[in-house]
């Protein structure tokens, strides 16, 4: 009799062994998936936000506008000095306008896109520019695709003047719009002072 109540007791602390084992895996396995899926989640977010941040370097390295054909100097014959530039700048990123609205020069600060000198022995980062939308035009200061305009840059303007460039020298023209990279342009003057220089 001792014996059968024995393995009576037996049995059910089997059975009562079991039933802890099968509740304590039914909480690792819920554990488990929580886990799971927090990590699932970090792991999404983190593509998004790596997404965007690709995206957003790639649209900023991409050039949003570049020089068509020539670039002009004018020059003073009496002084032997450059007096200005022009050339001609068209969008190349579709659907993505660029505000050439002008400096104005004299103090006027209203334009978005900035141009920037830099030679042997000045540097001047705001000049005075201004634009002249040809051929296709719709009548307002954005440049979009299909247009061109030509950016003349007025080195003599009081508020930020370019001077003593002469024969020979190099400089740079950098053309910064709000979005997009910059555009940087290397020019030599050649050996003699002319009213119109071709740079190209």
């Amino acid at each position: 009799m001792l014996k059968g109540l024995y393995r009576t007791l037996r049995r059910d602390e089997r059975g009562i062994t079991g039933l802890e084992t099968a509740i304590i895996l039914i909480a690792f396995v819920v554990v488990a998936s929580v886990f799971a899926y927090t990590v699932l989640s970090a792991g999404i977010f983190s593509s998004q936000k790596g997404q965007e941040a690709v995206y957003a370097g790639l649209e900023e390295a991409r050039a949003s506008m570049t020089i068509k054909g020539s670039m002009f100097a004018y020059g003073n014959t009496t002084s032997d000095e450059v007096t200005s530039v022009s050339f001609c700048l068209v969008n190349t990123m579709k659907g993505q306008a660029i505000d050439l609205t002008p400096s104005g020069g004299n103090g006027t600060t209203n334009n978005v896109t900035i141009i920037g000198f830099t030679d042997s022995s000045q540097h001047v980062a705001d000049l005075a520019w201004s634009t002249q939308f040809v051929g296709t035009d719709n009548g307002d200061n954005l440049l979009e695709n299909e247009e061109q305009a030509i950016v003349t840059i007025d080195f003599t303007d009081t508020d930020a003047p370019v001077t003593g460039l002469g024969i020979y020298d190099s400089f740079y023209i950098e053309v910064k719009p709000v979005t997009g990279a910059a555009l940087v342009m290397e020019r030599t003057i050649p050996g003699r002072i002319d009213p119109v220089m071709d740079l190209n």
